[in-house]
């Protein structure tokens, strides 16, 4: 819903523009052709319900209104306990933080992340959170690695120093910021200088309740056949019911059958430090002037059903509020949504709910104003109800389940901006990265992927997933590895002498257990309990097992191994002419000229790779435009093999058109995969990939394209010579420590695994065989540069 936005020059009313556009609930803006899931778990930080108060009251509402309108699976929730023994919460809530202790609040941050929540809702006042201006839930919000959308309860137009400060971080921590008015909008862009377009308004939330006679509820509360006045919620001084209570002899006077009930418990902290007094104060004051029969209290904090009940019976809702720095008031949304005639004092958020005659305003601290008009609408039947149904009609767009949506179609935003332009966490951005620098080689997660029959293809976390079982495609890259491992020795590996020398026989096994002799085939997808899950597996595994038979037998000095993998290369390499996938083209020819710079007089060997080769820069010519130097109309995945494997024809059969082609199209590619702001690598994402005359998909970005550029690069490093390549190399192997659209890094020095890609949001924790392979090879060709760097140097100067 849209709200004029209101200022207040010289105490006066006036509309204003908004300085700068505020997205509202239905304001959905234009996106890319990929819509951005909702997010599937999301965790709203603010108190709940049984604890007594606003903000309590208003989150286990908006937690209810999301789980009816998209599940029970997606929420939990994180409340504050003002109280050391805490409250009996019901199941939705995980985890509680204690107000006052910061390591509560650090801890929550941890809790979170590990939990794989995509969302943190939180519902921000200042006075629920412990330290200076509520600043210890600033310690929760730095240390989060998912989106955070906030929802501000008080924006202040004066905030102290310490108010200012905690404000500006949260606005500047979170990727959008929620209010409840239009005013609350203003201050924030005048005096906090947020930008508009990073705010959305959704109203507070109300109960979608029939519009009644008040007379349907009366009895119950035993004020049958009178009018009946109403103020609800917790009190405290600031409520100003003394000015109603001083009002209603002038309002006797006229109508002697008035009731006025004042429903609900003293505010928490007022008991705790003061205790009732104030509701004592006001029932003095009731004897004083005579009223006392006609003033109701019902001193306790009341359920969502029966505050129903009671504004159902009111024939007039009063907010005598004292002052006009009220941004939002739940109560008064409570009773616009019931259709009720509301009298109020002119605090911000009455203004503008009750602009346009939804209800009457009268000045601050005046109870004969209260009281005039009071009698005028209980005089006037048809102007109240008149009143009331342009009240109840105007919070239709208030009830909960539209204010579900709103809060859904905020996260959606945030997911889609994430997409297109990454947003790096505080935490992220502290913590140091080691760039240029090659970590030590760490083998751990390679052991615990494998096993007797080979390598397990994914992990929950670091955890091998045996329920997902084996393939083709992991198995033949962890031969490769073993391969590059054991042919580079321990050149400054750190742990490379602790790899098992078993490794690379039972990945060979593996594939030769894969291989269908009688289709001249691999079978690629194997489940735990060794059950081929398909006859005929795909092209791409097919060529990504000769590109490690050929590695074998290039680099391996085994003759075991050699033996059984030649035997195996020569049983498959027929089957690969007729493949058209040009990945697989490219893979085989990869293994093709390893095996050829080994055995270059094989005839055979060398009549498949000229076809693939020719195949492969067919495609790339029949494609080709100025602005699109490609093999196919779209960029999808494994992308820097294509270019790769046409540097490696090229050289290896001296075909300068052929080498001509893979650095143009390696050269496009990497323009492709280059962040214009930051100057990182930036593969292209697999939701969606890159389609001509199309946009690029920013996420999800995998590690497999890192790898392949850093081998694509320095190929064209060894072509050329030139340096420009060797950068680029590293560029794409910095993607791996962190220098990405997250500042996140991939590779994982513990375990030595690497993680499954980066989300919009996040890095995927899973560290499956793909992943941990693609990094491990990046690593070893970097290892294998700086090898040969350091020899061509101590020949040039032998000294």
């Amino acid at each position: 819903m849209a709200l004029p936005i209101t200022v207040f020059p010289d105490r006066q009313l006036a509309v204003a523009p908004s300085s700068s556009p505020v997205q509202t609930v239905s304001a959905v803006r234009p996106r890319s052709q990929l819509k951005p899931s909702l997010p599937s778990r999301i965790a709203v930080v603010g108190n709940y319900l049984p604890r007594q108060c606003g903000i309590a009251t208003f989150t286990t509402d908006l937690c209810a209104a999301i789980t009816a309108e998209y599940g029970t699976a997606r929420l939990l929730a994180l409340p504050v306990n003002d109280i050391e023994q805490g409250y009996d919460y019901p199941a939705r809530v995980r985890w509680s933080l204690a107000q006052d202790d910061v390591k509560s609040y650090q801890d929550a941050a941890e809790f979170l992340n590990f939990n794989n929540i995509d969302m943190v809702c939180l519902q921000h006042e200042y006075g629920i959170f412990g330290g200076p201006a509520g600043s210890h839930i600033l310690h929760l919000l730095r240390g989060l690695k998912m989106p955070v959308v906030t929802t501000l309860h008080t924006v202040l137009r004066e905030p102290d120093p310490n108010q200012l400060m905690v404000m500006e971080e949260i606005a500047e921590l979170s990727d959008r910021l929620i209010v409840m008015s239009q005013l609350s909008s203003q201050f924030l862009q005048e005096i906090f200088k947020v930008p508009g377009s990073k705010i959305d308004m959704v109203p507070h939330g109300v109960p979608d309740l029939p519009f009644l006679d008040p007379n349907f509820y009366k009895d119950r509360f035993g004020v049958e056949g009178k009018a009946v006045l109403l103020t609800f919620g917790l009190l405290s001084p600031n409520k100003g019911i003394e000015n109603v209570i001083q009002a209603l002899p002038q309002i006797l006077s006229k109508h002697s059958n008035v009731a006025y009930i004042v429903a609900g418990a003293t505010h928490p902290h007022i008991l705790r430090h003061e205790g009732d007094k104030y509701r004592a104060s006001l029932q003095a004051l009731a004897r004083e002037v005579g009223v006392e029969s006609h003033v109701i209290f019902h001193d306790r904090f009341v359920c969502p059903e029966e505050m129903a009940e009671f504004i159902g019976a009111a024939d007039i809702y009063i907010t005598p509020y004292r002052y006009e720095a009220q941004v939002v008031s739940g109560t008064l949304a409570y009773a616009l949504g019931a259709g009720k005639a509301i009298i109020s004092t002119p605090y911000w958020h009455a203004i503008e709910l009750l602009d346009d005659r939804r209800g009457a305003l009268v000045p601050f601290q005046n109870p004969g104003a209260i009281a005039q008009k009071t009698i005028d609408l209980l005089d006037t039947p048809a102007i109240r109800h008149a009143m009331r149904k342009r009240a109840y009609l105007f919070a239709r767009d208030m009830v909960w389940k539209k204010v579900a949506q709103g809060y859904m179609e905020s996260f959606s935003r945030v997911r889609s901006d994430r997409m297109e332009n990454p947003r790096v966490q505080f935490s992220a951005r502290a913590t140091p990265k080691a760039l240029d620098r090659l970590p030590e080689l760490k083998l751990d997660h390679v052991n615990a992927l494998t096993d007797d029959t080979g390598m397990l293809q994914h992990a929950i976390f670091t955890i091998p997933n045996r329920a997902e079982g084996y393939t083709t495609d992991d198995n033949a890259r962890a031969l490769i590895f073993t391969v590059l491992l054991d042919q580079l020795g321990s050149y400054r590996l750190g742990q490379a002498k602790s790899s098992n020398p078993d490794w690379a026989f039972r990945y060979l096994a593996f594939l030769e257990h894969a291989f269908d002799a009688e289709k001249k085939r691999f079978r690629n997808f194997l489940g735990y309990d060794h059950r081929w899950m398909e006859d005929q597996g795909s092209e791409d595994a097919h060529g990504r097992a000769l590109w490690a038979l050929g590695t074998l037998l290039a680099r391996s000095a085994n003759p075991g191994l050699r033996g059984a993998a030649g035997r195996l290369f020569e049983f498959s390499l027929p089957a690969v002419i007729e493949f058209y996938s040009p990945r697989a083209g490219a893979y085989a020819l990869l293994g093709i000229q390893e095996y050829l710079n080994s055995y270059p007089g094989d005839r055979d060997a060398q009549k498949v790779r000229s076809v693939l080769s020719r195949r492969l820069l067919e495609m790339y010519e029949s494609i080709r435009r100025p602005d699109w130097k490609w093999f196919e109309n779209v960029v999808a995945y494994g992308n820097a093999r294509l270019p790769q494997a046409m540097l490696v024809a090229g050289s290896g059969c001296s075909d300068d058109r052929m080498i001509s082609g893979g650095l143009e199209a390696l050269d496009w590619l990497l323009k492709a995969q280059h962040c214009e702001t930051n100057h990182h690598f930036v593969p292209i994402g697999s939701q969606g990939f890159y389609r001509q005359d199309g946009e690029k998909a920013r996420f999800d970005q995998q590690p497999i394209e890192a790898a392949g550029a850093v081998s694509a690069c320095l190929e064209a490093y060894r072509v050329t010579g030139d340096n420009r390549w060797r950068n680029e190399a590293w560029s794409a192997f910095n993607w791996f420590l962190g220098d990405n659209d997250l500042q996140l890094p991939l590779y994982d020095s513990d375990t030595g695994g690497c993680r499954d890609g980066l989300h919009p949001e996040r890095a995927n924790q899973n560290q499956g065989a793909e992943s941990t392979l693609s990094f491990l090879m990046a690593l070893l060709e970097m290892h294998a540069l700086q090898k040969s760097e350091r020899l061509t140097k101590r020949l040039e100067d032998p000294s």
